[in-house]
């Protein structure tokens, strides 16, 4: 992978979250960004380098080398400056909105060198990615361990319905289309349209998903997480608002809901809101689930920071007679037209005209009057 030449210094203003989700949507073209973030993963990345910040400052390693992820690669191959491992102390150090100068591999308020971190390049980065790959026995060992340790406290999913609250969206005999940010998910997403205007799905975002369907012109009918990354107009778009309180009844998108005065419902279940989203989908009575940016893979759930993918293996066995995932989608086909093609159907077009004409008389009489005139 190759990216445009390294920039050796930039100035910006300076941008702190220690959560990289919920600073992105705050982000302004030349920013600074500083952040606290292990392992970036590739949602992330695509969100940062939607931004153009002027840089990336973090706190942490960005490839640890727990497992290969590609997030930082595409942050580097934008051109985009990144200064890896400052130090936790950095999010003390900086204040937001602070007028910042990258040079190299330090970052400097006024004269004063506030961090000093590892300016990582490509070629570094693929090095990193390489030995994580070498590396990732131990990973697949523990990931499994902890799946099958969870999934002996969780098997209820398999046997319990869940306590469902009533809604005024009609599922039962329909199709369900359930949006999750996840790998590829606005191109698999953009790639359905036909399918969804065809079939007019209840359109079911968790989170950040209920934005996708924004941005592509359609309005969620449902909408469930904990609402961290969600806009404030996709939850004034009519939706449904279904917070994902877990067991024990902890809400934590309840408060930003009851803030912003928008009516909404609680379910509470184990597992993740995109598990409860499809369970609520099955359990309504859904026809089929096609899923969009579903994680499924050990790495997915890595990139998200969890050590097992329990809950959802279980879901899935109980979903799986209807779920249709369409990670990948858009890549299942691609129309290609040639220049050659082109050229063969002009010329057709040119002989049909022509026989034409040869074998009629009042067209050959026509083009003889234009001749004259």
């Amino acid at each position: 992978m190759s990216g445009p030449p390294p920039i050796d210094e930039v100035v910006g203003l300076a941008r702190v979250d220690r959560r990289t989700k919920n600073l992105i949507p705050r982000l302004q073209i030349g920013d600074v960004v500083v952040i606290d973030h292990r392992d970036l993963d590739r949602i992330a990345a695509e969100g940062l380098v939607e931004a153009r910040p002027a840089a990336v400052i973090n706190a942490a390693p960005s490839v640890s080398g727990r497992y290969a992820n590609y997030g930082p690669l595409l942050i580097v191959a934008a051109g985009i400056p990144l200064i890896d491992e400052v130090g936790h102390d950095v999010m003390d150090a900086v204040t937001d909105g602070q007028m910042l100068r990258v040079e190299g591999d330090r970052v400097l308020f006024g004269e004063e060198v506030i961090a000093k971190g590892i300016r990582q390049s490509i070629a570094q980065l693929e090095e990193r990615i390489e030995a994580a790959k070498a590396a990732v026995g131990e990973e697949i060992e523990r990931f499994a361990e902890n799946t099958l340790a969870f999934m002996r406290r969780e098997q209820h999913l398999l046997t319990d319905a869940p306590n469902l609250p009533a809604l005024r969206t009609r599922v039962a005999g329909r199709d369900v289309l359930v949006v999750v940010r996840g790998p590829d998910y606005e191109a698999d997403l953009a790639a359905l349209r036909s399918y969804i205007r065809e079939v007019r799905p209840v359109l079911i975002g968790v989170d950040g998903g209920a934005d996708a369907l924004c941005k592509c012109g359609l309005t969620p009918d449902i909408i469930i997480g904990d609402f961290d990354s969600v806009s404030d107009d996709a939850l004034r778009s009519g939706a449904e608002l279904i917070v994902h309180a877990y067991p024990g009844g902890l809400a934590p998108g309840a408060e930003r809901l009851q803030a912003l005065d928008v009516p909404h419902l609680m379910l509470e279940a184990a597992g993740t809101s995109e598990d409860v989203a499809l369970l609520l989908a099955f359990e309504k009575g859904a026809e089929l689930i096609v899923a969009v940016g579903a994680h499924g893979s050990m790495v997915d759930f890595l990139d998200k920071g969890r050590p097992g993918m329990a809950s959802t293996f279980l879901t899935r066995l109980k979903v799986g007679p209807i779920l249709m995932d369409a990670k990948g989608v858009n890549r299942l086909y691609r129309s290609r037209v040639h220049k050659g093609d082109l050229v063969l159907l002009v010329a057709a077009a040119l002989f049909a005209v022509i026989v034409m004409v040869m074998v009629s008389e009042p067209l050959r009489l026509f083009l003889k009057s234009l001749s004259f005139s």
